[in-house]
């Protein structure tokens, strides 16, 4: 097949790689890429929000099938434009893509399939969001309803903090119009947990689960980031959970998506809060695969990946995933000032020769006019370990994140903490 990846990220490194090693010899494009994909794939200098380029393309170089990486084409109505051109698409439609483009309408389509989740109340005016707030119960949750690259979210200790979050957002427009809505809501007690579903609209194949760790300092502590790093399997997620998000939430979602006129086609992510009873409730959905949660799930999936993409984009039953046993962890390697203000330019030195199981993904990247590689994003690189054992990953990509240079990198090397804890208690 001739494939089409939408996307320069590590998601989208990723998602070549694994397409690579699935079908050695297929045609694979990335728009735009990056010097990692660069090595897998043919890429096409067309940002991904260049909708009529996209769709030229497509024609030009005769694309069967067009995986979407990042939520803003799709939420721009990519999808719609691509099968309107009898396009085969992995991903939603601009209405689907509201799940995540809007929380205030995934929080109300929850309320009307019976999804489990927090209790919340909108705002667009700033004196009755802070009004609302000085009766909340402590910590209070604001997030901003739209598209803020996974920073909208604020988890405020006290009403001060959330009515300060509240001013930032509606008064200062922080984040402009993805922050013209804001969702107040109760804070939820648990343990996050990543469920990737591949649909058709109507039934799901599921990736491994996954936790990513949002926080950019050790113990999960400073600003929220859009993911420091994550692994794959979660202890927490054992079956009988999986089945109860399969049957509360992913499958009601979508019916519910259907009765109003919504076809969804691709990728549903559920981002749960698992409570300590073990009950699962939404945090958030993504319209898309997570970042960094891609770059674990995917080494993990060792065949049937391409199958699965190109049934659910005709509209047929996802198909099987052989997922290989073992664990992996990845560890995303930021430029010094991320989140808020990453510095950029840093020439990057990855060591010859990685260890067996390790994969460097590339995000944030360029090569200069010489050929350096030098940092270009927030989130530079992922090293994403993969062994038979928890440990073993854990400690594979640890040490390579180390391993590798540029001036100002920040890293954590506490990625898998919880599961850490959990097998030294005995209970992984």
């Amino acid at each position: 097949m001739r494939v089409l990846i939408i996307g320069g990220g590590g998601r989208e490194h990723a998602l070549a790689w694994s397409l690579r090693r699935e079908d050695p010899d297929g045609q694979l494009y990335c728009a735009p890429g990056n010097p990692g994909t660069a090595i897998l794939a043919t890429n096409l200098d067309i940002a991904a929000t260049e909708l009529d380029r996209i769709t030229d393309a497509g024609d030009a170089y005769g694309i069967d099938l067009v995986i979407v990486g990042p939520e803003v084409p799709l939420a721009m109505g990519l999808a719609d434009r691509l099968r309107e051109e009898g396009r085969l698409v992995v991903g939603p439609g601009a209405a689907g893509a509201q799940i995540e483009a809007s929380k205030a309408f995934a929080k109300d389509l929850m309320v009307r399939a019976g999804v489990p989740t927090a209790s919340s109340r909108t705002f667009t005016d700033p004196k009755k969001a802070v009004f609302h707030i000085s009766g909340h119960s402590e910590p209070v949750v604001v997030k901003a309803s739209g598209l803020a690259a996974g920073k909208g979210v604020y988890v405020c200790t006290t009403r001060a903090e959330a009515a300060a979050a509240v001013t930032e957002m509606l008064g200062q427009r922080k984040f402009g119009e993805a922050g013209r809505e804001v969702i107040i809501e109760e804070f939820m007690e648990g343990e996050e947990v990543s469920i990737l579903a591949l649909t058709d609209g109507t039934d799901v194949e599921l990736l491994p689960a996954a936790q990513d760790h949002k926080r950019l300092g050790e113990g999960d502590t400073g600003p929220n980031t859009g993911g420091m790093g994550a692994y794959s399997p979660v202890s927490i997620a054992t079956p009988a959970l999986l089945e109860r998000t399969r049957r509360e939430i992913l499958l009601p979602t979508l019916r519910q998506l259907a009765l109003e006129g919504i076809p969804y086609r691709g990728v549903l992510y559920a981002g749960l809060m698992v409570a300590p009873d073990g009950r699962p409730r939404v945090v958030e959905f993504n319209c898309r695969l997570g970042d960094p949660e891609t770059q674990v799930v995917l080494p993990l999936v060792r065949g049937g990946l391409l199958r699965c993409f190109e049934a659910i984009a005709r509209g047929e039953q996802p198909t099987p995933l052989d997922v290989a046993p073992g664990a992996a962890v990845t560890t995303v390697l930021a430029a010094k000032g991320y989140p808020d203000s990453p510095e950029k330019g840093a020439a990057i030195h990855i060591p010859d020769g990685l260890p067996e199981g390790v994969t460097v993904f590339h995000a944030g990247t360029r090569r200069d006019a010489d050929g350096v590689l030098r940092v270009a994003g927030g989130r530079v690189l992922n090293v994403t370990g993969m062994a038979p054992t928890f440990a073993e990953a854990q400690a594979l990509s640890r040490k390579t994140a180390d391993a590798i240079r540029y001036e100002g990198k920040v890293f954590r090397q506490d990625i898998g903490w919880r599961e850490a804890a959990r097998r030294d208690r005995g209970e992984g």
